[in-house]
């Protein structure tokens, strides 16, 4: 079964970052419908207005949230500025919500794969926004052939805008450097298994090993004193940064994707730990829908299930 569920994950990945596949499911009517029916489990809709109506509901709850407008490998310069305007518009309507917002976005969607300069210029503006409206900014982490660049325009950027916050994955190798540098700057650091396919030479696989380094790292952010979201579905990781006391830590946050899990999170929220739910929005959803299933190959069967009978479908209960 564990094989079955490895290949499954592999699947996945794989053709989450083939361009063609994507291209099928965007252009056709019909397998659009299809496969959103499975996407609406971790989507909030294809609407800003979709993830505002949900971002309400959560808010007076009592959870911490965050907010993406869901895009990458954006390659036209007016489709990244059109992108940058829309998180620009998503963080003004997001105070209205009576609990600060994390407003995420990927570097690649507003530029980064064009240029650099505009991906920072962008970046600013959103940054300078979600301060006005009392908001953080999180950068997202992509593959690893990106981090690089990514790392590069969070620096710059970090230096100068203090509620900018940084997504680094704990299995690419380059992290453990790299965290101890950036806990350095201001920023919030985000934690992340990592969700891409890449190589051995680049990233450790799912393991016991992984697990470790997320929590050496994890101790090197509470050690510091420094503002951290475990950002982690596994129940035996969580239980021993609970074990631990790490999700008590005032500068810490548990993080959780919408739909994931809702009754963990509620859980959490109960015993008093500080739970983050991340929810997105947007028609670009399949390499998100991908990746969800990657992470916990089961699923797959609840998406089939939910193609079949979309009217199954209810908003997770939180």
């Amino acid at each position: 079964m564990q094989d079955l569920e490895h290949n499954t994950a592999a699947f996945l990945r794989t053709i989450a970052r083939n361009p063609a596949i994507k291209h099928e499911v965007m252009h056709s009517p019909a397998i659009y419908e299809l496969l959103f029916s499975a996407a609406k489990r971790f989507v909030t809709g294809e609407k800003r207005t979709d993830l505002l109506v949900r971002a309400h509901e959560l808010a007076d709850l009592g959870y911490r949230l965050s907010a993406e407008y869901i895009g990458e490998n954006t390659q036209d310069a007016e489709a990244c500025r059109e992108a940058k305007d829309e998180l620009l518009q998503l963080a003004q309507a997001c105070g209205t919500i009576k609990r600060p917002i994390g407003i995420s976005f990927d570097l690649s969607h507003v530029g980064l794969l064009l240029n650099r300069k505009l991906a920072l210029s962008h970046a600013f503006e959103l940054a300078d926004e979600a301060m006005r409206q009392g908001h953080g900014l999180m950068i997202s982490m992509e593959e690893a052939a990106k981090t690089g660049a990514i790392l590069e325009v969070y620096e710059q950027l970090a230096n100068e805008r203090r509620n900018v916050g940084i997504t680094l994955q704990v299995h690419q190798h380059r992290t453990i450097e790299d965290v101890t540098r950036l806990l350095r700057l201001p920023g919030k650091i985000r934690l992340v298994k990592g969700a891409f396919q890449e190589s051995p030479e680049v990233a450790l696989g799912r393991s016991k090993e992984l697990n470790e380094r997320y929590l050496i790292l994890a101790e090197q952010c509470v050690t510091a004193g420094h503002e951290v979201s475990f950002a982690t579905h596994d129940s035996l990781l969580i239980d021993e940064l609970e074990r631990r006391g790490y999700l008590r830590e005032r500068h810490a946050e548990l993080e959780l994707l919408y739909g994931v899990r809702p009754e963990l999170a509620k859980q959490k929220r109960e015993e008093g730990v500080a739970v983050r739910l991340y929810l997105t929005y947007g028609k670009e959803w399949f390499l998100y829908l991908c990746h969800r299933l990657a992470e916990y190959p089961p699923q797959v069967h609840q998406a089939v299930a939910d193609m079949l009978e979309p009217e199954r479908l209810q908003a997770p209960g939180y």
